[in-house]
């Protein structure tokens, strides 16, 4: 069982193109301890047991706090740890917010899953995404992380400005060479209240139709299968929240059960 624990923005000193937090998640505050240890009293309560449990820090980027907030939010679920009710953590951050001394602290408190918002292995798309970190960077943040002997996972968001066809696929190729225990696509969708809808409405961005994210994706799932490397989440939750702030874009709620099936269109 994961229990998430979403930050949204926590830690991010970057307004990345296609970010809205809120929107995604429904949250637009972040929790304090108290909140933390409501919400694993919560999903304990009504959990049957078997297998591991695990608190999920979502929505920011974890390690871009200050070492006072990550402390408090780590001692907030120390308790249940300690207890055995919880198994470990897992945090979500940026490839650039990673280095030896931050590794150190998160396994010395009980950290041992690290999700890297790695989005493209393509520079300029990187760029043009106002992500602020390069490719070398994500190579550098798995080294170190693995080093160290931590479950990493990669996230990619096929769709970004500036992405073709071959950037994507680059991109899958070069996450595999990266060997992450599993990844997450979540293809690019258009929300309110973002630089890229700005970008859509003025003409700079355009959005990938469905129909042609939908045959890339099942190259995708392709690639990784053949690497033996688990893809965990295609596309983001359909939740209410979600939905009504989304403005354009390749949404579906089963985008993966499409992908596959047969391609839809030659790209």
């Amino acid at each position: 069982m994961i229990i998430p624990i979403f930050i949204p923005f926590g830690g991010c000193d970057f307004k990345c193109v296609f970010c809205d937090q809120a929107g995604i998640t429904g949250e637009g505050v972040l929790p304090d301890q108290a909140a933390v240890v409501a919400t694993i009293n919560e999903y304990l309560s009504t959990w049957k047991g078997g297998g591991e449990s695990e608190v999920a820090f979502y929505g920011g980027s974890f390690t871009g706090l200050s070492e006072n907030d990550q402390r408090g939010y780590l001692e907030a679920v120390d308790n249940f740890i300690r207890d055995g009710r919880i198994s470990s953590v897992r945090i979500s951050t940026r490839p650039d917010y990673i280095d030896r001394d931050k590794v150190v602290f998160l396994k010395d408190n009980h950290v041992r899953t690290v999700e890297l918002g790695v989005q493209s292995m393509d520079d300029e798309v990187l760029r043009l995404s106002g992500r602020g970190h390069s490719v070398e960077s994500t190579r550098e943040a798995f080294k170190v992380l693995k080093g160290f002997g931590m479950k990493v996972g990669a996230q990619v968001m096929p769709g970004l400005p500036g992405d073709t066809v071959e950037t994507i696929l680059m991109t899958m190729r070069e996450v595999v060479r990266l060997e992450p225990d599993f990844v997450r696509i979540y293809p690019v969708l258009v929300m309110k209240d973002t630089p890229l809808y700005t970008m859509y409405e003025s003409g700079n961005y355009e959005p990938w139709e469905l129909s042609r994210m939908v045959s890339i994706l099942r190259e995708a799932l392709a690639i990784f299968e053949r690497a033996s490397i688990t893809v965990i989440k295609v596309g983001l939750h359909p939740t209410e929240s979600l939905k009504e702030n989304i403005v354009a874009g390749p949404f579906h709620p089963s985008i993966r059960q499409l992908a596959c099936k047969e391609p839809v269109v030659n790209y």
